[in-house]
Parts: structure tokens; sequence; C-alpha cells
């Protein structure tokens, strides 16, 4: 500015007039500072202007200041729950600050530079009016503070966000020895039992590790002593609430579970009415005059419809009348999602399911969430319901405690529990009273997960199909319980065993298995089925148990068994007829004729002998050796040792009644002749030429060549 426009400026302490501003100009040598240049836009001249910075600090700052200004939306900020209240408050001061440092350099005119350093100096003055709670947050404001607020704020806005404590977190001592590993163990120390103070696990620590400890530093390691008590009291603290969620899902996985791990939700839907069913059992948290007695719910997932059902003890029998109660009110469904239980892993239960034509899915073991439609119904009714009746125990032992609280500890003393909670209803008043509340108060409440539509209009407005069952009786006999734990059975000529009483079948033969149920309005009958329980054969009577007679039922029965045995027995006697006391034998004569053609593949033999074996031989010589001629007998050998040798007749032996060694000596003896240089007669060369291209002679030729002990070949005649 000119002499002129800082003398119009009027600031305090300073000149009012050109020839005052001009001396203090002359004065300090402003023309001479290098802050000084000739002005723009004159011919010839125009004086000089001057650079604010020559202003002394008070004047400049007073200059400064009628440049700034704060507008209501400097204080718009962004909400962010990922931030903590800390850094919000830190980021929106940091924010704000900058809004009124960038109207302050385009009001002023001046660059970047120059008016971030000269904001700074206002700022640091005081003379930026900004609200107190701005100031606490930021206290000092310089010419690279700011430069970096406006690359932080340009990348993300919530980067100006911070909080002190963060900065200072896992910079202690105990958060770097050794290397982390002191802070570990003492994490897992408290994971292992929650009780233990800060006194107990230094202690452990000092057992440990020692009295002293490496610490990391900017030189490198050094050993520094174990903290004292009051530093591990508050890092242990520190770490429950900077590790909460890791040190729940150690102590207290199921809290985890319920508190901590994320979870779907409306992750459980259906595309059609009926498409799945979720089943679960509860204790009710209402006492009756029978006791207490055990809550079923059956929520349709399509549209939320719950049944309710109570039964004095889980059981399989309590499973299938849940569902018998389902099907007669909605249909049968394609799939019930139930969890682990004995009542719904019984066999009666997956048997009745198989029956139905219903899939059964059990949720994997320990995981509710799996079935958390039919989990949360259950709440739901303890809360809405069950907290509104006579009897109500509690949802826990706590609350169990704050009803038993409401009388004084010797008014309460021996008081029977039907007393001390207000029991007043019966197991068919609460049942009653629960499907009341299912049918005209739940079912007309708007549900989250149904776009708040009710139960019952989703119900209503589905026009698909539904698998009815048209006879209910039929339902019933497959509920029916069986005989014994699988109800199976097999007939003996005294009956069907069931609990040490007989029961005479009508229409099955003894010796065959059956699957057997009761009949539920009479203990003196028993319905027969197949083992798969698919195919009714009829049914059996107890005489003891029905009040028939003995005499006339096994009469009955007896008759229906000769009667099933006779037409079995006709077809059988007309084909006896054709058998004849030969048949099996030319059967059997017939049937391994074929092995007369085959022949076993030669074996080598050795000889055995030992001294016995040799002992006996000779008495068998001597037994068996030539007996002396008789004396006609003598006369006849003498009579033709005289008479001429007549010439023997030239003899061929049958190949095919030689045994084979015998034929393979035969062949050995040819060879040797033919070696010899004798001619072969034109037979006996044709018999040797096929007898050695045959296996027989192979075989015996590989023996001899491998070393097999034989007879010795007698010499070439």
């Amino acid at each position: 500015m000119t002499a002129q426009e800082l003398a119009d400026l009027r600031l305090d302490g300073f000149p009012s007039t050109k020839r005052g501003v001009q001396k203090l100009i002359d004065r300090d040598g402003w023309a001479a500072s290098g802050l000084a240049r000739r002005r723009e836009g004159r011919e010839g001249g125009g004086g000089l202007e001057y650079h604010i910075d020559l202003l002394p600090l008070a004047q400049r700052l007073a200059y400064a200041g009628t440049f700034v200004r704060i507008e209501r939306e400097d204080f718009v900020t962004e909400t962010d729950v990922s931030l903590s209240p800390v850094e919000r408050s830190a980021r929106d001061a940091r924010l704000i600050v900058l809004k009124v440092a960038e109207r302050f350099r385009a009001q002023s005119g001046m660059g970047a530079t120059s008016a971030d350093h000269l904001f700074s100096q206002l700022y640091e003055a005081g003379q930026v009016p900004v609200p107190e709670w701005v100031k606490e947050q930021v206290k000092r404001v310089s010419l690279r503070t700011l430069a970096r607020w406006r690359q932080e704020m340009r990348r993300d806005i919530n980067r100006l966000a911070f909080d002190p404590s963060n900065a200072r977190k896992g910079t202690g001592v105990l958060d770097r020895a050794e290397g982390g590993r002191l802070r570990s163990y003492c994490l897992a120390l408290y994971a292992s039992n929650q009780f233990l103070s800060a006194k107990h696990i230094r202690n452990a620590a000092l057992a440990e590790f020692g009295q002293s400890v490496l610490v990391d530093g900017a030189r490198g390691q050094a050993r520094v002593p174990m903290p004292p008590l009051r530093t591990f009291q508050n890092a242990l603290k520190g770490w429950k609430d900077s590790h909460r969620n890791e040190l729940m899902r150690l102590t207290d996985p199921d809290a985890y579970k319920s508190k901590v791990r994320f979870s779907a939700t409306g992750a459980t839907r259906a595309e059609r009415f009926n498409e799945l069913w979720q089943i679960d059992a509860s204790p009710s948290d209402v006492m009756t005059k029978e006791g207490r007695r055990n809550l079923y719910m059956l929520t349709e997932i399509y549209s939320r419809s719950v049944l309710l059902f109570f039964t004095e003890t889980p059981r399989a029998a309590a499973v299938g009348m849940m569902v018998r109660k389902g099907i007669l009110t909605w249909g049968v469904p394609e799939t019930i999602k139930t969890d682990n239980g004995s009542d719904f892993k019984a066999t009666a239960t997956r048997r009745l399911m198989d029956a139905l034509g219903i899939v059964q899915d059990f949720s994997a073991a320990y995981s509710p969430e799996q079935k958390g439609a039919v989990e949360r119904v259950i709440g739901t009714f303890q809360r809405d319901c069950a907290a509104t009746l006579p009897g109500f125990i509690g949802h826990s032992v706590a609350d169990r405690k704050v009803i038993e609280a409401r009388k004084a500890f010797s008014a309460r003393l021996g008081t029977d529990d039907d007393v001390l909670f207000q029991v007043d209803l019966t197991g068919a008043e609460l049942q009653a009273e629960a499907d009341r509340w299912a049918a005209l108060q739940y079912a007309h409440t708007p549900h989250e997960a149904l776009k708040r539509k009710t139960p019952f209009q989703v119900a209503s407005a589905w026009q698909g199909s539904i698998r009815a069952i048209s006879d209910p009786a039929s339902l019933d006999v497959l509920l029916a319980p069986v005989a014994g734990k699988d109800g199976l059975r097999r007939v003996t000529k005294q009956g069907v065993k069931v609990d040490r009483d007989y029961y005479v079948p009508f229409g099955v033969l003894p010796g065959r298995e059956v699957f057997c149920r009761r009949d539920p309005e009479d203990l003196g009958r028993l319905w027969l089925f197949e083992p798969d329980g698919e195919t009714y054969l009829g049914e059996a009577i107890c005489p003891s148990l029905s009040g028939a007679d003995p005499v006339e039922t096994i009469a009955r029965a007896r008759a229906m068994q000769k009667a099933l045995e006779e037409a079995a027995l006709a077809d059988i006697r007309r084909e006896k007829r054709k058998i004849t006391p030969r048949t099996v034998m030319d059967a059997q004569r017939a049937a391994y004729q074929h092995n007369a053609s085959v022949l076993a593949f030669p074996q080598t033999r050795e000889s055995h002998a030992t001294a016995k074996i040799e002992a006996a031989a000779a008495v068998r010589k001597k037994a068996t050796g030539p007996k002396p001629l008789s004396d006609r007998e003598a006369a006849v050998m003498e009579s033709l040792k005289a008479a001429p040798a007549p010439q023997p007749a030239q003899v061929h032996q049958i190949s095919d009644l030689e045994t084979p060694d015998a034929r393979y000596r035969r062949a050995l003896q040819f060879e040797q002749r033919i070696a010899s240089g004798v001619a072969l007669p034109e037979r006996d060369a044709l018999w040797l030429t096929s007898y050695q291209a045959g296996p027989e002679y192979r075989a015996h030729k590989l023996l001899s060549q491998h070393g097999a002990s034989r007879k010795r070949v007698p010499p070439a005649s």
C-alpha cells in the first residue's frame, strides 16, 4: 500500500496523515528494505508502495483482522461413528480453522504463503474469533500446520481427527518389553483366569521374566527394571478395553457369539408357504399347578406364524404332537429345521418325518443362530406373554431373585413356590393362553422380516398349493407309540411278545419280523406292519388285556394260519408229485458230467522212505515171493523149454491206454534209437512227430530239464 493508503487505515498507534506516515517511512528506511516497489500503472513514477510486513506487529495484526470472517456454514461438519468423540472434536476444530483461513486468504487477496503466515500470527494473538472449544482443541497454528492439514483433508477429512491417548498407545514398557511377549503373557494369564488381580499377574511375570526386561528403544535394546504394580494396574485396565472382543472370545465364548460376532439379519428366508419350519424347545418361564412345563415352539418361516405346545418333559412324543398340530393347522411342510436334542434325533421322530415325507435338517452343534427365527420367537413369548401370567418365575436366576426379593427373607422362608410366585394356572390354561397369544396377538403384530406386514396378512395372501392330510386318523396311526425301543418284533408260535404279554396275530405267520404300533385307544391291540413300516399286515390281540376269549382267539388265529398255509402248499404239492427217487441223483450226475474230461497237470513225485517203511516192504516181498512149482507144473515147464521158440508177433501198444509217463518214456526210447542211427517204422515215426508237438511232451521235457526226479528210462532194445 502507498503512504496515503496506510494513513487512511487510521490504525491505533500509527500516523493518520500522509506526511506523518512518510516521516515514519523515511526514519525506518522502508524504501531500502527490499519490501518496497514502484507502484504500477503510472508512467514516470507514482511513488512507492510498501508490503504489509513493514508495519509494526500490532498494526499489522489489526489490519489483517479486518479480513477475518466467521460464517455459520463453518460449523457444519460430518458425522462419522467410526471416530471416537475426542477424535471427532479434534477433526471438527481443525476443519473450522481451515475454513476461516481459506476465507481470510480469499478476502485479503494475498498469496497462500503470506496469507497463512499472517493468519497464524492472528490466531496466536487471539484475534481470530473462534469458539472456546475450538481454541481448546487447536491451541497453536503455523504456516506448516495449515499446509499439512490441507493435504490431509484432500485425502480424507477423517485424517484430521486426533486423539492424544491413541498417540501414546502401545509405547509403554509393558507393551514393548521382550518384543511384546510380556504383554501377551499378561493377557494370557488374565484369559486363563479373569479373577487374577494385577498383583497376581505381576508376580507371575516376575517369575517368568525376572526382575528386569529388555525394551526396544531408539538407541537399541536396553534392560530396564520390571514396572511397578501401579503400571500393571493401568496397563491391565487399558488392555481390557482395547482387547475387549478378543478377551471375550476366550473368556466367554457364548457372550462373544451373542454380543460381538457379526450375525446376518434376515438370512433365514423361504420362497413359499410351508417350505421351511423351525422347531425348538425351552423350559417355560411360567410355573403351573402341575409344575414347570416345557415349551415347544414351531415357526413357519415364510409367514412367521407360530404355534406352541406345552409338555411335562421333552420327549419324542411331544415333538410328534407338535408336528401334528402344525400339519392340521398349516399343512405338511417340506423341511423342518431342528437342533441336535435327543428328542429331535430320536428314532421315533425320524421315523415320523420319513413316514410323512418331510426332510429333517439338523443344525450344527452349538449353533443356535442357524435357527435364529424360532429362538427369537421363544424370547418374544417369554417377555411378551409369559411375563404377564400368574406364576411367572423370571427369565433367569437374577430375575428370580428379584421376584423373591419382593418379600422379606423372614416372610419367604419356608414358603412354597406356588405361594411365592402366585401360581394360579393349570397346564391346560397355560396352553390356552399361549394359543390365544399366538393367534390373536402375535399373528397380528407387524414383523420387521415381513416388511412391517403381519404374519396373518402374509399367510392369508398365499395363493399357492398346500399339502394336506385328508384323514387325520391316519396321522394318529403314525403318531401311535411303538412297541419297545424300535417297534420290531418276531412272530413266534405264541404270538408277538410285548412287555411280557403275548399278542395273537391274525394274517401273519410265525417266523416273520414285524413292526408294531400300539392302539392308543386299546392296550390289548397291536397294528402290525412290514419292518419298514410301509405295508400294513394286520393286527394282533392280547386276550388278557382286551377281554377276549383266549380259546376263541387261538381258534381264529389257527384257522387263518391254516388258510394261508393251504394256499401256499397247493403249488408245492403239485410239483412234489413230479419228483421221483432218481430225480436228484440224475440231476447231480448231469451237473458234474463236464468234469470227466478235465485232466490234472502232471506233478513232480519224489520217493519217500524211512527205516520202518523199508522194513515193511521187506516183509511184503517175502510174503508175496514166488511159490515152488508142483510136480505137474515142473513137467510142463520142462516140455516148453524143449519145444522150439515161436516167432513173436509185432505188437504195438495203444497210446490212448498208456499213462502220460509211459508215453513219455516211449518217446525217449524212439529218440535214442534215432540218435544211434536205427530207423523207426513209419507208424512209430508219425506217432513220435505228433507227440512231440503236443503239450504233454513239452511239459515232461520242461520238468526233466529242471532236474526233476524221474525213473531212469531203460536203454533202447
